[in-house]
């Protein structure tokens, strides 16, 4: 038998999932319902306190998604199997998002990219450069990951972003990374590789259509993205 406390050990009103059942999930904490995933807790200690000192830990939901299974077992009571059932919950909430999108979006505005986007990129830590590619109508074929970097800087080849586009067939590209500091402001270099890859594009006849830049909601607009033919350097 565990030393931790089990949920069924807490009183009826302090159990998370017999709070689900009664009330629906919609009724519980963040911490709540992650301590439905813990099962269990440790030694003088609930799951749902756990939960709390996670999430008190990281800050917010999306920085434990963030967490490697490393940092989530500094967590003293999150062992291997519950830091796994943590990080398999955070990536089937992403693919469930993603089936939500339908069938080839049609993916002709930046706000759309950004909108198809969203959910994959919010947990990264560092740079990720992907390749959206469409075919002629502008409905997605497939994202492509070209790269990824460091905290601010990345390395992107046009070898590797064209040759995604040609196996696909595709005949046109939408770029897009995201800045883990949440200023989606392109950076000098941002604006250079688009400029390599627009040119690179019109070698190929395969058109470079936008390059989204996607970050947290620090724009004067409210947006969480920017796109840099709407800022002009695809003039």
């Amino acid at each position: 038998m565990s030393n931790g406390l089990r949920i069924k050990d807490l009183p009826a009103s302090e159990r998370p999932r017999e709070r689900l059942a009664e009330k629906g999930a919609g009724a519980l904490s963040h911490a709540e319902l992650v301590a439905i995933l813990l099962r269990t807790g440790r030694k003088g200690m609930s799951a749902v306190e756990i939960a709390q000192e996670l999430l008190q830990k990281f800050g917010t939901l999306t920085g434990l998604e963030r967490a490697s299974l490393d940092e989530l077992r500094e967590v003293k009571g999150v062992g291997r199997d519950k830091a796994i059932a943590l990080k398999a919950a955070f990536t089937l909430a992403r693919r469930m998002a993603q089936e939500l999108h339908g069938d080839a979006p049609m993916l002709d505005t930046p706000s759309s990219v950004a909108d198809y986007l969203r959910e994959e990129v919010r947990g990264y830590d560092v740079e990720h450069f992907k390749v959206v590619l469409l075919n002629t109508r502008r409905k997605l074929i497939r994202v492509e990951a070209v790269s990824q970097g460091l905290v601010d800087t990345i390395l992107v080849h046009p070898r590797e972003v064209f040759r995604q586009a040609i196996a696909a067939n595709a005949s046109a590209l939408i770029l897009a990374h995201n800045h883990p500091s949440g200023d989606p402001t392109p950076s000098e270099a941002d604006v250079r590789v688009t400029r390599d890859l627009i040119r690179a594009g019109q070698l190929l006849k395969i058109e470079v259509l936008d390059h989204v830049i996607l970050g947290r909601r620090s724009t004067p607009d409210g947006k969480d993205y920017v796109s840099l033919r709407e800022l002009g350097y695809f003039a």
